[in-house]
Protein backbone atom coordinates (compact mmCIF):
# COMPACT_ATOMS: atom_id res chain seq x y z
CA UNK A 1 0.00 0.00 0.00
CA UNK A 2 1.58 3.15 -0.98
CA UNK A 3 0.99 6.81 0.56
CA UNK A 4 -1.03 7.62 -2.21
CA UNK A 5 -3.83 4.82 -2.00
CA UNK A 6 -3.47 5.67 2.09
CA UNK A 7 -4.59 9.27 2.08
CA UNK A 8 -7.10 8.84 -1.29
CA UNK A 9 -9.65 7.06 0.71
CA UNK A 10 -10.24 9.92 3.47
CA UNK A 11 -12.41 12.57 2.29
CA UNK A 12 -10.91 15.94 1.28
CA UNK A 13 -11.23 19.09 2.84
CA UNK A 14 -13.80 20.02 0.59
CA UNK A 15 -16.10 17.12 1.06
CA UNK A 16 -16.80 18.92 4.88
CA UNK A 17 -18.19 22.04 3.70
CA UNK A 18 -20.53 21.99 1.56
CA UNK A 19 -21.71 25.45 0.59
CA UNK A 20 -25.30 24.11 -1.20
CA UNK A 21 -25.09 26.18 -4.55
CA UNK A 22 -26.86 24.39 -7.00
CA UNK A 23 -27.02 25.36 -10.76
CA UNK A 24 -30.58 27.41 -10.17
CA UNK A 25 -28.65 29.52 -7.27
CA UNK A 26 -26.27 30.59 -9.93
CA UNK A 27 -28.75 31.46 -12.27
CA UNK A 28 -30.80 33.59 -9.96
CA UNK A 29 -27.12 34.99 -8.68
CA UNK A 30 -26.46 36.07 -12.44
CA UNK A 31 -29.66 37.44 -13.15
CA UNK A 32 -29.10 39.75 -10.19
CA UNK A 33 -25.61 40.52 -11.07
CA UNK A 34 -26.97 41.08 -14.54
CA UNK A 35 -29.77 43.49 -13.29
CA UNK A 36 -27.40 45.31 -10.85
CA UNK A 37 -25.07 45.93 -13.92
CA UNK A 38 -27.85 47.03 -16.07
CA UNK A 39 -29.05 49.55 -13.33
CA UNK A 40 -24.98 51.20 -12.87
CA UNK A 41 -25.61 51.47 -16.79
CA UNK A 42 -28.40 53.43 -16.98
CA UNK A 43 -27.24 55.54 -14.07
CA UNK A 44 -23.87 55.98 -15.21
CA UNK A 45 -25.40 57.25 -18.78
CA UNK A 46 -28.17 59.70 -16.41
CA UNK A 47 -25.25 60.83 -14.56
CA UNK A 48 -23.29 61.59 -17.56
CA UNK A 49 -25.43 63.42 -19.27
CA UNK A 50 -26.72 65.68 -15.98
CA UNK A 51 -22.63 66.39 -16.21
CA UNK A 52 -22.85 67.82 -19.91
CA UNK A 53 -26.20 69.87 -19.45
CA UNK A 54 -23.85 71.45 -15.96
CA UNK A 55 -20.63 71.94 -17.96
CA UNK A 56 -22.96 73.78 -20.63
CA UNK A 57 -24.69 75.33 -18.43
CA UNK A 58 -21.27 76.79 -16.70
CA UNK A 59 -19.74 78.10 -20.00
CA UNK A 60 -22.56 80.19 -20.56
CA UNK A 61 -22.65 81.40 -16.42
CA UNK A 62 -19.07 82.19 -16.83
CA UNK A 63 -19.49 83.77 -20.67
CA UNK A 64 -22.22 86.07 -19.09
CA UNK A 65 -20.09 87.08 -16.43
CA UNK A 66 -17.05 88.40 -18.71
CA UNK A 67 -14.79 84.89 -18.36
CA UNK A 68 -13.98 83.05 -20.46
CA UNK A 69 -16.07 80.27 -21.02
CA UNK A 70 -13.20 77.11 -20.99
CA UNK A 71 -12.49 77.70 -17.51
CA UNK A 72 -15.26 76.34 -16.48
CA UNK A 73 -13.31 72.75 -17.61
CA UNK A 74 -10.80 72.90 -15.67
CA UNK A 75 -11.47 71.07 -12.25
CA UNK A 76 -10.14 73.08 -8.85
CA UNK A 77 -9.73 76.86 -11.22
CA UNK A 78 -13.40 76.58 -12.25
CA UNK A 79 -14.59 76.89 -8.75
CA UNK A 80 -11.90 79.64 -7.92
CA UNK A 81 -13.56 81.57 -11.01
CA UNK A 82 -16.70 81.23 -10.05
CA UNK A 83 -15.57 82.23 -6.42
CA UNK A 84 -14.60 85.61 -8.01
CA UNK A 85 -17.69 85.99 -10.24
CA UNK A 86 -19.79 85.51 -7.14
CA UNK A 87 -17.41 88.46 -6.01
CA UNK A 88 -16.26 86.28 -2.81
CA UNK A 89 -12.24 85.93 -2.17
CA UNK A 90 -11.03 82.86 -4.18
CA UNK A 91 -9.06 81.94 -1.01
CA UNK A 92 -12.18 80.57 0.23
CA UNK A 93 -11.85 77.58 -1.22
CA UNK A 94 -9.70 76.56 0.77
CA UNK A 95 -12.02 76.29 3.56
CA UNK A 96 -13.35 73.07 1.63
CA UNK A 97 -10.01 71.28 3.15
CA UNK A 98 -12.11 71.34 6.37
CA UNK A 99 -13.89 68.38 4.82
CA UNK A 100 -12.02 65.62 5.76
CA UNK A 101 -12.34 66.66 9.52
CA UNK A 102 -15.83 64.13 9.88
CA UNK A 103 -18.81 66.90 10.82
CA UNK A 104 -17.51 70.18 12.01
CA UNK A 105 -15.88 70.03 8.32
CA UNK A 106 -19.12 68.62 6.35
CA UNK A 107 -20.31 71.57 7.80
CA UNK A 108 -18.12 74.40 7.02
CA UNK A 109 -18.02 72.54 3.62
CA UNK A 110 -22.19 73.51 3.07
CA UNK A 111 -21.83 76.59 4.85
CA UNK A 112 -19.14 78.29 1.88
CA UNK A 113 -21.87 76.33 -0.20
CA UNK A 114 -24.58 77.71 0.68
CA UNK A 115 -22.70 81.04 1.28
CA UNK A 116 -21.22 81.12 -2.82
CA UNK A 117 -24.93 79.81 -4.08
CA UNK A 118 -26.25 83.00 -2.59
CA UNK A 119 -23.44 85.77 -3.85
CA UNK A 120 -24.08 83.74 -7.23
CA UNK A 121 -27.58 84.56 -6.87
CA UNK A 122 -26.64 88.18 -5.79
CA UNK A 123 -24.39 88.89 -8.59
CA UNK A 124 -27.23 88.50 -11.41
CA UNK A 125 -30.12 90.00 -9.45
CA UNK A 126 -31.53 87.07 -7.86
CA UNK A 127 -33.35 86.96 -4.27
CA UNK A 128 -32.73 83.71 -1.84
CA UNK A 129 -35.07 82.09 -3.61
CA UNK A 130 -32.70 81.29 -5.92
CA UNK A 131 -30.10 80.50 -4.11
CA UNK A 132 -32.10 77.69 -2.46
CA UNK A 133 -32.94 76.40 -6.29
CA UNK A 134 -29.11 76.67 -7.06
CA UNK A 135 -28.50 74.68 -3.67
CA UNK A 136 -30.96 72.00 -4.36
CA UNK A 137 -31.41 71.84 -8.18
CA UNK A 138 -28.07 73.15 -9.43
CA UNK A 139 -27.90 72.40 -12.98
CA UNK A 140 -31.49 73.61 -13.77
CA UNK A 141 -31.01 77.00 -12.26
CA UNK A 142 -27.14 77.08 -13.57
CA UNK A 143 -29.01 76.31 -17.19
CA UNK A 144 -31.56 79.11 -15.90
CA UNK A 145 -28.90 81.86 -15.12
CA UNK A 146 -26.81 80.58 -18.37
CA UNK A 147 -29.65 80.34 -20.76
CA UNK A 148 -31.95 82.73 -19.10
CA UNK A 149 -32.38 86.63 -19.02
CA UNK A 150 -30.70 87.18 -16.04
CA UNK A 151 -27.61 89.38 -16.39
CA UNK A 152 -24.78 89.90 -14.09
CA UNK A 153 -25.02 93.05 -12.07
CA UNK A 154 -21.60 92.45 -10.79
CA UNK A 155 -19.82 90.83 -7.67
CA UNK A 156 -22.09 90.57 -4.89
CA UNK A 157 -24.43 93.33 -5.86
CA UNK A 158 -28.25 93.27 -6.21
CA UNK A 159 -29.51 94.36 -9.46
CA UNK A 160 -29.68 98.56 -8.67
CA UNK A 161 -30.29 101.54 -11.00
CA UNK A 162 -27.86 104.18 -10.98
CA UNK A 163 -28.36 106.83 -7.87
CA UNK A 164 -26.49 110.24 -9.51
CA UNK A 165 -29.55 112.36 -11.03
CA UNK A 166 -27.25 115.51 -11.00
CA UNK A 167 -28.28 116.57 -6.98
CA UNK A 168 -25.18 115.90 -5.57
CA UNK A 169 -25.63 112.77 -4.13
CA UNK A 170 -23.35 109.91 -6.46
CA UNK A 171 -22.78 106.56 -5.90
CA UNK A 172 -19.31 106.78 -7.75
CA UNK A 173 -19.47 102.47 -8.79
CA UNK A 174 -22.33 103.68 -10.71
CA UNK A 175 -21.45 106.79 -12.24
CA UNK A 176 -20.98 106.98 -15.45
CA UNK A 177 -17.76 108.20 -16.81
CA UNK A 178 -18.76 110.71 -20.00
CA UNK A 179 -21.66 111.76 -17.92
CA UNK A 180 -21.76 115.47 -16.89
CA UNK A 181 -23.23 117.16 -14.05
CA UNK A 182 -26.92 118.44 -14.65
CA UNK A 183 -26.87 120.58 -11.39
CA UNK A 184 -27.95 124.42 -11.82
CA UNK A 185 -25.65 125.27 -9.55
CA UNK A 186 -22.79 123.45 -11.56
CA UNK A 187 -23.92 124.79 -14.35
CA UNK A 188 -23.64 128.72 -13.36
CA UNK A 189 -20.56 127.95 -11.89
CA UNK A 190 -18.87 127.07 -15.73
CA UNK A 191 -20.06 130.20 -17.58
Amino acid sequence: MGYSSYYSSYPSYYDYYDYGYSAADSSIFTALGAALGMFLGVFLVIAFAIAVLQLVAMWKVYTKAGEKGWKCLIPIYNIVILFKISGLSPWIIFGYLAGIIPVVGWLVCMGITIYQCNSLAKSFGKDVGYTVGLIFLPTIFYMILGFGKAEYVGKGSVATTSTYQGDGVVNISEKPQNEQPTNKDEDDTNE
